[in-house]
């Protein structure tokens, strides 16, 4: 940085990163009345949150006009329960208990909401509220609000450091070669976590391999690393928002990949899961995590292939929703397979011979599942007999998948107010974190049955870091100085 060509801005909040909880934190602090400031890394905002689908609520508006029935101690009782006590109680019912109010918040400043869908199939309680242009509809709700307030943001513009003075908080950032000081009574830390850093996922995550393949945006870490210089304690670190198995290539095969019908095998030619849990991909990262080199191969046949062109896909994924034709599928099955990441074959001992498998293990694992579907009966896994398809029809194709994950889910620890702690477990004056650069709010394994979790609390812990920043500051505006 050259010291000389700087910049100097003063203000009461500012908040490092413009995603979704960034955004959210802004719009709610401003709307307290006190001066807001949003210093973004990228040219635009909105970050993983643009890109996103829905979120998590109970008892909002729009459950209520629907008549759904989503209670707030219902929807904590199963966080907790599916966590089995693992994540902090009072964060969730924080989180919760805004999620409602959230919605309502949001549809005031002009976000539609397409419905409240089952997530799942027969989901019960439905939670997963979509709005109209999904994540990036929610985005520019957001970008709208804070523009009518007034909140100015700072495109192109790192955050560096953070410095505790006793007159306030100091962020230290750059835009390209100038230097930005932005002095505040409050700092909210926004910057989505920390998919892109190799070396921090290398540290924190167990299960790390080369081609660990990140969906979302490769955000940096940039906060978890300023707020740990500042002696801020973590927790969660190396929790991923992991799906699997997962294809680097076309959506046409990605979505085909998870389909429930396929079969899949780990590099030994061997199946090693219900493929159903192709619904719930959390869990179904969990059982490839335990596979030779975490690498599984997605079978299907010719048949099943035009099932999926001709009468559509089950599960779907991203914009190829549930029951869409994949009409593109052959021509992209083929480009794969020129790349390299799919084997189309006539033989089932040659696709053996390309996964690395002894043809002989890989033909057994085949004769016994399709004895499986003539007899309606899946003997090993208890396979849902409606999924339960012979694949006997060549030409056979396999879709090489790895590891994917839409984002890391553990980081800083915080309160139910989004305080930074310390390693003593006290709050940092002044100090607010949200959305992905947190933890305590979900495990190692992502809860799919409450779907929209991860948007749900970038945009409810956004918004309570942005009130209780606000808070804090109202309180000490007429000292002058941080208390």
């Amino acid at each position: 940085m050259n010291l000389s060509n700087s910049k100097k801005i003063e203000t009461e909040i500012v908040i490092i990163g413009g995603g979704g909880s960034g955004l959210s934190a802004a719009v709610a602090a401003r709307e307290k009345g006190v001066e807001v400031v949003v210093l973004e890394k990228r040219h635009h905002v909105g970050g993983n949150a643009a890109i996103a689908g829905g979120l998590l609520a109970a008892e909002s508006p729009i459950q209520k006009r629907l008549k759904i029935d989503a209670r707030k101690d219902q929807i904590f009782k199963m966080a907790m329960d599916y966590s089995h006590w693992k994540i902090n109680p009072d964060i969730f019912r924080a989180f919760v208990d805004k999620s409602g109010d959230t919605i309502r918040w949001l549809e005031e400043m002009g976000v539609e909401f397409e419905d409240v869908p089952h997530f799942l199939p027969n989901q019960v309680p439905r939670v997963f509220h979509l709005p109209k242009g999904h994540g990036a509809g929610l985005v520019k709700g957001l970008v709208r609000r804070g523009e009518a307030l007034g909140i100015q943001c700072f495109y192109e513009t790192a955050g560096k450091e953070i410095l505790l003075k006793e007159e306030g908080i100091e962020v230290l950032a750059s835009k390209r070669e100038e230097e930005v000081k932005v002095m505040a009574k409050a700092v909210i830390i926004a910057t989505g976590g920390y998919a892109g850093n190799k070396e921090l996922l290398k540290r924190y995550y167990p299960d790390y391999t080369e081609e660990l393949y990140s969906v979302g945006l490769p955000h940096m870490g940039d906060g978890l690393l300023m707020a740990l210089q500042i002696g801020a304690a973590t927790e969660g670190l190396g929790f991923l928002q992991l799906r699997g198995p997962y294809f680097r290539g076309s959506l046409e095969v990605v979505t085909v990949a998870m389909e429930p019908q396929t079969v899949w095998v780990n590099r030994m030619g061997e199946r090693f899961a219900d493929e159903t849990i192709a619904f719930q991909w959390p869990e179904a990262a969990n059982a490839l995590n335990r596979q030779p080199e975490k690498v599984s191969y997605t079978l299907l046949d010719e048949r099943l292939k035009k099932c999926f062109m001709e009468e559509g896909i089950i599960k779907g994924y991203s914009r190829f929703s549930a029951g869409l034709k994949i009409t593109g599928l052959e021509k992209r099955l083929q480009l794969e397979s020129e790349r390299g990441g799919v084997m189309i074959s006539n033989s089932w001992d040659e696709i053996g011979k390309w996964i690395g498998a002894s043809p002989n293990v890989l033909n057994s694992t085949l004769v016994e599942y399709n004895h499986f579907c003539d007899q309606g009966y899946d003997e090993t896994f208890f396979k849902d007999r409606k999924f339960l398809f012979p694949l006997r029809h060549p030409p056979y194709y396999a879709i090489r998948c790895v590891q994917g994950f839409l984002g890391t889910i553990g980081g800083i620890k915080i309160n139910p107010h989004m305080e930074v702690l310390n390693s003593q477990g006290e709050p940092i004056p002044g100090l607010y974190a949200a959305g992905n650069d947190t933890g305590g709010w979900e495990t190692e394994t992502y809860c799919l049955t409450l779907s929209g979790t991860a948007l749900g609390f970038a945009i409810n812990s956004g918004r309570i870091a942005g009130e209780n920043s606000a808070k804090f500051v109202l309180k000490n505006r007429k000292k002058g100085m941080r208390s």
